[in-house]
């Protein structure tokens, strides 16, 4: 028996598309253990649905998952789980959305991508290509599941991580999308509130920053005068900072992007502009 390396997880993509498959009368079929990375050969029965690493389904659990649109499943020890966990660091909680291509995460109810019209990959992409070309050392003030850092060591040098909440790094370790943020040796983690570790860095020590908080209601400090002067001193001259604030034309984000956009600028960024395809500001030093 195939060992398998990361557990199956599946969400109600997978599970519609095994429902459909024993509807028309099918033995077997190709589907993805991991949320749309790779497929694998699966068998169906009457009974349910066996993987090559032996794990086993019933059909009853299989139309559990179907139902749960906003929720993605951990199968173990032919048991499936909720991805989701409550946060003891943020007293909220945490969970992996699936989308139809890479999952999101959900905190306090608020996704951490966008996700109407767009998939987050595509998200953290354009929040990217603002920063490009990121080369030597690059600041994530966010972790979240990882993408912006995987993405961003792509090209850079080292990449710094920070994460508040071992909750979402809990979520991150079970989403497939997230595995290079554990084995990419380019890649640096660190545990704690960026309002507070952030000062430890070295003045002028990362080419860029790429900051993406969560919605202001949920971490007004970091969108704030002091930490922008924080932000301002260990970013290099001639560096950018790219802040990711939300969709520029509606109220509640217009209000933020404005008030961050003169803060950034008291802060001694020497430009400042808006930049409305990424949901955010871009700053120059």
């Amino acid at each position: 028996m195939p060992e398998q390396a990361y557990p199956i997880v599946l969400s109600y993509i997978q599970a519609a598309t095994l429902l459909e498959a024993r509807k028309q009368g099918r033995e077997r079929i190709e589907l993805s253990p991991d949320l749309g990375i790779s497929t694998v050969n699966v068998t169906l029965t009457p009974e349910g649905v066996t993987f090559p690493c032996g794990e086993q389904l019933n059909w009853r659990q299989i139309e559990k998952i179907r139902k749960a649109e906003s929720n993605c499943f951990v199968i173990e020890d032919n048991q499936e789980r909720t991805i989701q966990v409550f946060s003891e660091a943020t007293s909220r909680v945490c969970s992996l959305y699936p989308t139809q291509r890479t999952p999101t995460m959900l905190i306090g109810g608020f996704t951490m991508h966008r996700i109407v019209d767009i998939d987050p990959m595509q998200d953290t992409l354009k929040k990217i290509k603002t920063l490009a070309p990121l080369a030597g050392r690059v600041l994530d003030t966010a972790t979240g599941l990882g993408y912006t850092a995987i993405e961003a060591a792509r090209t850079a040098q080292e990449v710094m991580t920070i994460e508040l909440d071992p909750g979402a790094q809990e979520i991150a370790r079970l989403n497939p999308w997230s595995r290079q943020l554990f084995t990419d040796p380019k890649i640096k983690q660190v545990m704690g509130d960026a309002f507070e570790v952030v000062p430890e860095f070295e003045s002028e020590s990362f080419e860029r920053i790429i900051h993406d908080p969560p919605v202001f209601s949920l971490a007004g400090e970091l969108y704030g005068g002091e930490f922008y002067r924080q932000l301002y001193r260990v970013l290099k001259r001639g560096g950018r900072l790219f802040h990711y604030i939300g969709n520029l034309e509606s109220r509640s984000s217009g209000t933020v992007a404005r008030g961050a956009l003169k803060r950034l600028q008291e802060a001694g960024f020497k430009r400042v502009v808006r930049r409305p395809e990424a949901f955010g500001i871009l700053a120059y030093k």
